[in-house]
């Protein structure tokens, strides 16, 4: 808890979709210091993908799923800290991942207008972590957005932070970093930026900093204190899949590559964890666009159900098609 009052601490990491928020998550909660940490998980899609991926604090990774907690499932999140906060372990800390679609304005002000979370947490930071790679492709579509009446999510995840991960670094040059922290400073100007790798970053960097400055928030959206609605472009929707049978590997990547090659500019996000035939390890894949990255994952435990998801976030998605080219991939089995 916080040293000077007793309440505790609250870290809000948000940033786009595949910007890298669950791998840095992973990194901080490797690092001393992270008992009594509690891990809330939101995600846009009704399966939950991120939570199996948090490692380090198993019982207390919470999963929110089926809406972000910047609107359809805010109240949720107000409850779930609640609960958190009247268990007999004591917390020490709340890191909170929100979606990649979340507006930060509705999160910040349910800490700040909510009478219960008022006297039991404080903001520490909103900590947004940026693709180094793909954030002018998020930034332009927001613009977009804004330009036809809606809202600029990434201008506004980046807008808001206290502090800002320039993540993937190792995939543009000197120059391109120069650019991008250009671009984040028109959009933040106040903000710390931290250049980093794989979301390797000293948590003494990120936890603890007392960060979170409300007037400057105010300054960035002035009727953060009254009552704001976000609404979620309509274009953009899910598709969650269980996979409940082993996939035949080669069907499956072979599919999932011309997959993402084929639909890659309508593809914002794919995360996934699925049994593959002959593998004693889950697999684990996640992707942005046409970038796609996947290694083994843990082993599946004795008596285990061989169970996996995949979740698909983007633009003109065949909800159909999608299943039937993924259970036709589960059905090499039988015929091999």
């Amino acid at each position: 808890m916080s040293e000077t009052n007793g309440k505790v601490p609250v870290t809000v990491l948000t940033g786009f979709l595949g910007s890298g928020k669950t791998t840095l998550l992973n990194q901080l909660l490797a690092q001393d210091g992270a008992e009594g940490t509690a891990v809330i998980v939101n995600e846009f899609g009704a399966v939950g993908i991120d939570g199996q991926l948090v490692v380090g604090v198993d019982e207390d990774v919470i999963e929110i799923n089926n809406g972000c907690i910047c609107c359809t499932v805010r109240a949720d999140l107000v409850s779930t800290i609640e609960r958190l906060l009247t268990r007999p372990q004591r917390v020490r800390r709340i890191l909170i991942e929100t979606t990649g679609l979340a507006d930060p304005a509705p999160v910040i002000q349910s800490f700040i207008l909510d009478e219960r979370l008022r006297a039991s947490t404080e903001l520490d930071a909103l900590v947004t972590v940026v693709d180094a790679l793909h954030n002018p492709i998020w930034l332009a579509m927001g613009e977009e957005a804004e330009a036809a009446g809606g809202e600029n999510i990434a201008g506004e995840q980046i807008a808001f932070a206290d502090l800002l991960i320039l993540n993937k670094t190792d995939l543009v040059d000197d120059e391109t970093l120069a650019l991008r922290e250009r671009d984040l400073r028109r959009l933040n100007p106040l903000a710390r930026i931290l250049r980093v790798r794989e979301g390797t970053v000293p948590a003494t960097e990120v936890l603890g900093i007392r960060a979170f400055d409300l007037k400057n928030a105010l300054a960035i959206e002035p009727e953060l204190l009254s009552d704001l609605e976000h609404e979620h472009d309509d274009a953009i929707t899910s598709v969650a899949l269980a996979v409940e049978d082993d996939l035949d590997p080669s069907t499956f990547f072979k599919w999932l590559n011309g997959f993402v090659q084929a639909k890659g500019s309508d593809i914002f996000r794919i995360k996934g964890i699925v049994p593959v035939r002959g593998e004693a390890r889950r697999y684990v894949f996640h992707g942005v666009h046409m970038t796609l990255d996947g290694r083994p994952g843990r082993p599946w435990r004795q008596g285990e159900m061989r169970r996996g998801e995949i979740v698909f976030i983007g633009r003109n998605l065949d909800r159909t098609a999608i299943e039937t080219e993924v259970r036709a991939c589960m059905a090499r089995r039988a015929a091999a």
